[in-house]
């Protein structure tokens, strides 16, 4: 995997408008470095341009004005290098596709070999423990299953970087807890570069090198940025995370208006 930084936004800023010529200021001033192989956590409210963000890095959305760089290239759109995932697995998979039939999706559209193809899948189908379900529908299985099998299809493709949109936001909490180990496992094994949108704070200790807090817009940017010096698995018990929890918590409010903190 290469080194260095994979993503790199300077001055970055971003504006919406419609057809009124209304417009609102989404993100101002944004600075911020991704290292390669990271796992960083974008942190803030709802509605404080984490998504928004995420989007530029996909290249889903363009900057009004600003650099983002990914390998020290202007993203100018969507590429496959840079895989995103959604709260809702189901919408994202293909129903009517087996479990091993939507890994090999995108293999199939490079053109790779149906024996090589379905190598490929089984390795990662294992990687993600769902070999076992290959030939089953997205609707037969449960949904922490179908974003195991947003990970496995993305994996398949080999990727550089994964860009998580809240993906576990609709999980029970049991669930969730499972899909964070099984995430840190395909992370630690992979060393992709991932970067994880969440407004939850020990969801962010728990998976996260580092967390981007992010402050309420309009205008919204990196208020702070906190190092998770933690071995892993982490122990939401461990005081030296609680520690860290206090802190996140001062930076959240700090960087949020104060009618919305009292």
């Amino acid at each position: 995997m290469p080194s260095g930084d994979v993503f790199v936004l300077r001055g970055l800023r971003k504006i919406y408008a419609d057809d009124t010529d209304k417009s609102y200021l989404a993100l101002e001033g944004v600075d911020l470095r991704v290292r390669s192989g990271e796992f960083l956590c974008l942190l803030g409210a709802s509605g404080c341009g984490k998504s928004t963000l995420l989007n530029l890095l996909g290249g889903f959305e363009k900057p009004t004005s600003g650099e983002v760089l990914y390998r020290d290239q202007k993203i100018k759109g969507p590429g496959k290098q840079r895989v995103m995932f959604f709260q809702d697995a189901g919408a994202a998979l293909l129903p009517w596709q087996t479990v091993q039939q939507n890994v090999e999706f995108g293999l199939r559209l490079q053109g790779m070999l149906y024996s090589e193809r379905a190598r490929r899948a089984e390795e990662c189908l294992q990687l993600v423990g769902l070999a076992e379900h290959r030939h089953k529908l997205p609707s037969e299985i449960s949904g922490g299953m179908r974003q195991r099998l947003q990970i496995a299809r993305a994996l398949a493709v080999d990727p550089d970087v994964f860009l998580m949109d809240e993906p576990f936001g609709a999980l029970d909490a049991i669930t969730r807890r499972r899909m964070h180990a099984a995430l840190l496992e395909v992370w630690q094994r992979t060393r992709r570069t991932i970067v994880f949108v969440t407004h939850d704070i020990l969801e962010a200790l728990m998976l996260a090198d580092r967390v981007a807090v992010m402050s309420v817009g309009p205008g919204s940017r990196i208020a702070r940025l906190v190092d998770v010096d933690l071995d892993r698995p982490r122990d939401p018990a461990d005081p030296q995370l609680g520690l860290l929890f206090k802190a996140l918590e001062v930076a959240l409010h700090e960087a949020s208006p104060a009618d919305l903190v009292q």
